[in-house]
C-alpha cells in the first residue's frame, strides 16, 4: 500500500515550525558511515547506493586495510575490489566506479578529494547526492544532500512537491537557513528512519505529528482511527539516536 504525499505545500511559518522541531529531537544527528577521512568517506558514500550504511559499514574496514589511500585503490584490480565489496550490491559497477574515481584523485588532484562541486561530481560514480554528503560531511560546506529518506519525509511534512531529488533540494535551501544545510539533512534521514518510515509512518510517535498534513492522509489511506504506532508508544518522542562513532 502506497501512502500518497500531500498535495499542496504548508505555510512556511509551519514548515519551518516543523524543522525546528526536528532540529530539537535530531541534535546531534550525522551521517551514519564510518569513515577517518574524506578518501575513505567519498568510497562509502558510494558504495552505499542501493545499500544500507550498516552493510557498508561491516564492508570498508577490509577495504581500507587493503587499499587505504587513493594511490592505492587506483593501482587495484577489479576482480579483488569485486571481492571485497561483493556484499555490497552491484559490486562489478560499484569496483569499477571506485577504481575509476581513485585513479582520477591521483591524476587530477595529488591523491586528495576535492571540495568543489564541479570537480566531485566529475569523478566517476559522483552525482549530485554524493558531492553534497562529502562537501557537507567531510568538509563542513554548506549542502543538503536529497535521498530517498529527505525526499520522502520532506514530501509528507508538505515542505516540497518536488518531482525530482534538486527541486527538493532547492525547496529546502528557500527554507533553511544556510549554516544548517549541513545539518537539516540529517534531521530529516534521522526521523525516516526512526519514524516517518516507508511504506508506513509511526506517526502516533511522532513529535511534528500536530502539523504534519500526512496525518489525516495516512489514517485515511490505512482506514484506522488511531495513528500508526500510537498503541506501543510510551513517549511521544522518538529516541535521540546515538552519535555515529566514526571509523578510528
Amino acid at each position: 500500500m502506497k501512502i500518497p504525499f500531500p498535495g499542496r505545500r504548508v505555510p512556511r511559518k509551519t514548515a519551518q515550525a516543523e524543522l525546528a522541531i526536528l532540529q530539537r529531537v535530531y541534535p546531534h544527528a550525522q551521517t551514519a558511515l564510518q569513515y577517518s577521512n574524506p578518501f575513505e568517506l567519498i568510497v562509502a558514500v558510494i558504495l552505499s547506493a542501493q545499500c544500507t550504511d550498516a552493510r557498508v559499514n561491516l564492508t570498508t574496514p577490509a577495504l581500507f586495510e587493503r587499499y587505504p589511500t587513493a594511490g592505492d585503490l587506483a593501482r587495484a584490480r577489479q576482480e579483488d575490489v569485486e571481492r571485497i565489496i561483493k556484499s555490497c550490491g552491484f559490486y562489478r559497477m560499484k569496483a569499477r566506479s571506485l577504481i575509476a574515481c581513485a585513479r582520477a584523485l591521483v591524476e587530477q588532484h595529488g591523491g586528495k578529494v576535492p571540495r568543489e562541486r564541479d570537480q566531485l561530481e566529475a569523478l566517476a560514480g559522483v552525482g549530485r547526492k554524493t558531492a553534497s554528503v562529502v562537501m557537507a560531511v567531510a568538509f563542513e560546506e554548506a549542502a543538503i544532500a536529497v535521498d530517498t529518506h529527505v525526499f520522502r519525509v520532506s514530501h509528507r511534512l508538505g515542505l516540497t512537491l518536488g518531482k525530482t531529488p534538486r527541486d527538493v533540494e532547492e525547496d529546502l535551501e528557500q527554507l533553511v537557513p544556510r549554516e544548517n544545510w549541513r545539518h537539516a539533512h540529517h534531521w530529516l534521514i534521522e526521523h525516516g528512519r526512526a519514524i516517518c518510515k516507508a511504506p508506513v509512518p509511526l506517526c502516533g510517535r511522532c513529535p511534528v505529528n500536530a502539523l504534519c498534513p500526512s496525518v489525516k492522509i495516512v489514517a485515511k489511506t490505512l482506514g484506522v482511527r488511531d495513528l500508526p504506532g500510537a498503541a506501543d508508544a510510551g513517549a511521544r518522542r522518538p529516541a535521540r539516536s546515538a552519535s555515529a562513532k566514526k571509523k578510528a
